[in-house]
């Protein structure tokens, strides 16, 4: 599956906006406080909002007020999203649209619809549609010998708070909710902490995916080194090339039962332990560990990969991203690094602008001159910084 569009309506700085024709791998630019991590949350707004409710995500971000909008007529907030996934072996376009309101300082899903055309005309028929808790579900969906009238309707009731997919989607027969809750549950929203991935970790604990924060980079190391070596080697040979020193990375397990990781320096006998290596180092190795994950993640988010990292990796790393979006699922990146800009192609960027409180979202692609530039042998990170991208500049 993969996202083709989102819209944004009263989302805090997005008061109206929508990103069209996301490819497979999206590299954000933009002043800082335009909007791009913003624009991330999102994606981990729903994820929030599936492993608990509505309520706790909204908390978590300061209540229903601060998400809304500032200085809007309008009391409800929207994100739909639209991706494309195969029904009845056709690629079909399915839209999810979720409108969120409050009542008495309470939030509620005031609507929650999936969507799709069942064949090539007419209008997008709802096979999911709930308002306040109360709803409905197709449950023979993929039945297209059945007219629309002939659906079978599955009437249900939720926590006013609680999005229909969470409870919905845990059922095959659901078929479109199915399959978004579960690339919900997928998504990788980057909160790397430098700090929370160094140090000794328990043995035992979540080893498949790097977490959100790499708290648990040992555990995924050693479980690439046991289970996929050739890929383990892989990464090895990349820190080899881009960490000048570094001939070794090793998942130590110690005496007491704990894991931890050791670098190997090329001039010295003895490995250090990762609290003694430099900040680039870990960030690196936990990039390329995140990057050559055997099952890649249907969405990856990442803010400024250029952080603590050596200018001239820029080049290397952007292809790195791009490659895991052509293996798995998407990839947006946020950056202000002309020199990871300067690796990008032209329908791959965009831009945001914020204007009176208010976040515009536009395309490269869509701009003339720098289509222009860019036909003519330019790179993207160049026109970025000679201010080609109008309004992206502070001001």
């Amino acid at each position: 599956m993969r996202i083709e569009s989102i819209r944004l309506k009263n989302y805090k700085a997005f008061r109206d906006a929508t990103l069209k024709d996301i490819p497979p791998f999206l590299v954000v630019v933009g002043a800082n406080g335009s909007g791009k991590t913003t624009l991330f949350d999102v994606f981990g707004f729903l994820h929030d909002c599936l492993k608990g409710n509505v309520r706790q995500a909204l908390d978590a971000r300061g209540r229903f007020k601060e998400v809304l909008s500032r200085d809007t007529d309008e009391d409800t907030i929207l994100i739909e999203i639209q991706y494309r996934m195969p029904i009845a072996e056709v690629e079909r376009l399915v839209t999810y649209s979720l409108e969120i309101s409050e009542r008495n300082n309470v939030p509620y899903v005031k609507r929650e619809i999936l969507r799709y055309k069942r064949g090539r005309y007419g209008s997008p028929f709802h096979f999911l549609d709930f308002s306040n808790g109360e709803g409905y579900a197709i449950t023979n969906e993929e039945d297209f010998n059945k007219t629309d009238e002939d659906l079978e309707r599955e009437s249900q009731k939720v926590s006013p708070d609680t999005l229909a997919i969470k409870g919905l989607g845990q059922f095959e027969r659901f078929k479109a909710a199915n399959a978004f809750r579960h690339l919900i549950e997928s998504w990788h929203v980057s909160d790397f902490h430098i700090s929370a991935a160094r140090g000794r970790k328990e043995a035992s604990g979540e080893a498949e995916h790097l977490s959100e924060t790499g708290d648990n980079l040992p555990l995924v190391a050693q479980r690439l080194f046991e289970q996929h070596p050739d890929t383990f080697r892989e990464i090895l040979a990349t820190m080899a090339r881009r960490v000048p020193g570094v001939s070794g990375v090793e998942p130590k397990l110690q005496d007491d039962g704990y894991l931890t990781l050791r670098f190997q320096d090329g001039s010295f006998k003895t490995p250090f332990l990762d609290r003694y290596v430099s900040d680039g180092t870990i960030k690196m190795f936990a990039y390329l560990v995140l990057l050559h994950d055997p099952k890649p993640h249907p969405l990856l988010c990442v803010e400024e990969p250029e952080n603590q990292l050596y200018p001239k990796l820029m080049l290397e790393l952007a292809e790195e991203f791009r490659q895991y979006a052509n293996r798995g699922g998407q990839v947006l990146v946020s950056t202000h690094s002309p020199d990871f800009l300067n690796a990008v192609e032209l329908d791959e960027v965009c831009w945001l602008v914020k204007t009176q409180g208010n976040t515009e979202i536009r395309r490269a692609k869509d701009n003339e001159q720098i289509a222009s530039y860019m036909a003519d042998g330019d790179k993207m990170g160049y026109l970025w910084k000679q201010g080609f991208f109008a309004g992206a500049d502070p001001q």
